[in-house]
């Protein structure tokens, strides 16, 4: 039985350039997958397809149990989307922005108030609320735009890149929004290019790489793909470096790596913390004194780079007003 979302060899061309390439998702409900990928790994695309906004060449998706080609209508009433630039109409106040977002998805005008009410006060945009949406800043404004795409609680949503441009603390804000969300039943498609966000938020992570799926499990999953823990030590005198490798290899279950101008040394290790304890036991019975040393396992940004070729990029500046537009009119379109 398909999950919540479902995506099966989904493709998509733009020319010479294949955006998609056979791209297949399962999404349980009520969970979290985050879709991690480099700029035109085709994240984006998959999100566009999968909330009938763009027609794939081929393939097949089914959105909150209904095929996503054959009842587009149908799809959009079940689902709720934020893509990457705040889509917000300027010439409106904060709370005639969410009050228009209800109206389309034909609420009546008190429950439409009234929600706006809430979701003004959860993003800390009530006392703005009755301020034009174009003297808000660029956080106000992406936060206008994710309380817009939570309008009617829907049971799957869609948020291609959600955090951007947020501070921090209102990062944090949004994570706590997205795991009330879930604990209530919604299931959401996450694109991110913060990895603590997926570490986070995703019980799953399918990372996408020139159009394909390239790797899929859980954080803990992914990150034993490239090796589990390792040690890594710091040593104090330059001179007692020699000793401290000796030590290493005697413990670990590969080569010992060494930094020279840091006096770093790691391998990798099975054993956990007992044998940390006994790595500091040996160290000192050589008499090599220890500026640090630490039981380490790989980050999901050490995934990313394994899987990918390089770490993680910020989105480029350009067409940010033009894709900006587009998502107003993808917000309205969603909302038929």
């Amino acid at each position: 039985m398909p999950g919540a979302i479902y995506a099966e060899g989904l493709v998509k061309t733009y020319g010479d350039v294949r955006a998609l390439d056979g791209v297949d998702l399962d999404v349980p409900e009520g969970t979290v997958l985050g879709l991690l990928g480099p700029n035109g790994a085709g994240k984006t695309t998959t999100v566009r397809v999968l909330t009938t906004l763009l027609r794939p060449d081929s393939g097949r998706a089914v959105v909150a149990g209904v095929d996503v080609l054959e009842h587009p209508h149908e799809v959009r009433r079940s689902i709720g989307l934020s893509g990457q630039f705040a889509a917000v109409d300027e010439y409106l106040t904060g709370r005639e922005n969410l009050q228009m977002v209800g109206r389309l998805y034909q609420m009546s005008a008190r429950d439409a108030k009234r929600r706006a009410g809430e979701l003004l006060e959860r993003f800390n945009l009530a006392e703005a609320a009755d301020r034009t949406a174009k003297t808000y800043s660029g956080g106000m404004r992406r936060r206008l735009d994710l309380a817009a795409a939570l309008v009617v609680s829907p049971p799957v949503m869609f948020m291609d890149e959600p955090t951007t441009g947020l501070d921090p603390r209102n990062r944090q804000a949004l994570w706590e929004v997205i795991e009330e969300l879930v604990a209530g039943g919604t299931t959401l498609l996450l694109t991110t290019q913060y990895l603590e966000e997926a570490d986070r938020l995703a019980h799953d992570i399918a990372v996408v790489d020139h159009g394909r799926v390239i790797a899929r499990g859980t954080s803990d999953e992914l990150k034993a793909r490239i090796g589990g823990e390792r040690i890594e030590v710091i040593v104090h005198e330059r001179g007692k470096i020699r000793a401290a490798e000796e030590v290493l290899r005697g413990l670990g279950r590969g080569a010992v790596a060494l930094e020279e101008h840091t006096r770093k040394l790691t391998v990798p290790v099975v054993g956990g913390a007992k044998l940390l304890a006994e790595a500091i036991r040996e160290l000192d019975a050589r008499g090599v004194e220890i500026d640090d040393i630490g039981l380490r396992r790989p980050t999901l940004d050490d995934v990313f780079i394994s899987l990918t070729g390089h770490a993680t990029e910020g989105d480029g500046n350009g067409g940010g007003s033009d894709r900006a537009a587009a998502q107003t009119a993808d917000r309205k379109e969603t909302a038929k």
